[in-house]
């Protein structure tokens, strides 16, 4: 079985570390860690990270925090921007992201302390900033849904954004929020080509199961499914969606290559067009991490699309944003850790 056969993989390179000194190119039929069927189990490892929440000061996205149970996503998606921070862990941007997944079985414990300080100022915490919170591990380990139940517990605001369908498992504990003007849920969407979307997020849910809430069209892909923002638009609408957003596509190092690598492998028709289009939005490069430009390009082609989206939008009732989230009915218990009651 060669890379490229391995099923529910977005990628089938595993390209070397760019930070480590040495790398291993096992044999195919090199036992338990060959190509073939042995290769395709998920291995999980523990985090034994201390505190929880991420800070970011990037004046272009529009959260303090963020909390990733996960690090690492079986989703699989070729594209996603998060695959280079799995070199730092010492694992490859490729197949190691997909298979390898780090797990934060503490998150919920560390979340607590954080929100019984009283350094803690209530405010905003993106749930999945890197990595989907809601990935195929979750169902099983449930890290997500107790970290929610921390949320509850102190009525802290949250806005999660995933793929998974597996999200509407814990809409009790949304609702409970929601009631407090406290969550916000987002969808990602790609894609309506049952196709395109398996080849492209080989383990995310369907599209059509992402569609019940507020939509992020993210990535949009120059010259692949650019052409599809209409038609997103209107099933979101249908489905009872209140707001969408876009981000346009960037290719950092090492995803640039395993990009490529998958068009040559998936559309080889089209690998010159997408690319090109690709670069003709990113002022004639794959990336650019220029603050604010990095979300919606520049150029010609990168207005037409922004301008797709707008019109789409406002035809479908999608243009305004969700109503901000409130810290107002934040709150602490009388003793450290004791468990409030839901609303």
């Amino acid at each position: 079985m060669s890379r490229s056969d391995l099923p529910g993989r977005g990628t089938e390179n595993n390209p070397p570390n760019r930070y480590e000194p040495f790398h291993v190119e096992l044999d195919p039929d090199d036992g338990e860690d060959s190509f073939g069927p042995a290769a395709l189990p998920t291995i999980l490892y523990r985090d034994t990270s201390r505190t929880i929440l991420a800070e970011n000061d990037s004046p272009d996205i529009g959260f303090r925090f963020s909390l990733n149970p996960y690090r690492g996503c079986e989703h699989g998606c070729t594209y996603c921007y998060a695959r280079p921070t799995h070199e730092y862990l010492g694992f490859s941007a490729g197949l190691d992201f997909e298979r390898r997944i780090i797990i934060k079985e503490n998150a919920p414990e560390l979340l607590r302390q954080t929100f019984v300080s009283p350094r803690w100022d209530a405010q905003v915490v993106a749930l999945s900033g890197n990595t989907d919170c809601y990935q195929p591990a979750e169902r099983t380990l449930q890290i997500t849904r107790r970290c929610l139940e921390v949320f509850v517990e102190f009525l802290n605001p949250v806005s999660a954004i995933t793929k998974s369908a597996l999200v509407a498992r814990d809409a009790d504990l949304f609702a409970a929020l929601a009631r407090h003007d406290a969550a916000h849920v987002l969808f990602s969407v790609t894609s309506l080509d049952p196709e395109l979307a398996r080849r492209m997020e080989p383990r995310a849910a369907r599209p059509e199961r992402r569609l019940e809430a507020g939509v992020m069209i993210g990535p949009v892909v120059p010259g692949l499914n650019d052409a599809e923002i209409p038609r997103i638009l209107e099933a979101a609408a249908r489905a009872g969606a209140r707001s969408a957003s876009w981000v346009l596509l960037r290719l950092p190092k090492p995803v640039d290559d395993l990009f490529d690598g998958w068009l040559a492998q998936h559309y080889p028709e089209r690998r010159e067009r997408v690319l090109g289009r690709i670069r003709e939005v990113r002022a004639g490069r794959l990336s650019d991490a220029t603050f604010f430009r990095r979300q919606r390009g520049q150029g010609e082609y990168a207005e037409q699309i922004a301008q797709l989206f707008a019109v789409s939008a406002r035809k479908h009732g999608l243009e305004g944003g969700l109503p901000p989230l409130s810290t107002a009915a934040f709150r602490r218990p009388a003793r450290a850790g004791e468990q409030l009651r839901l609303l």
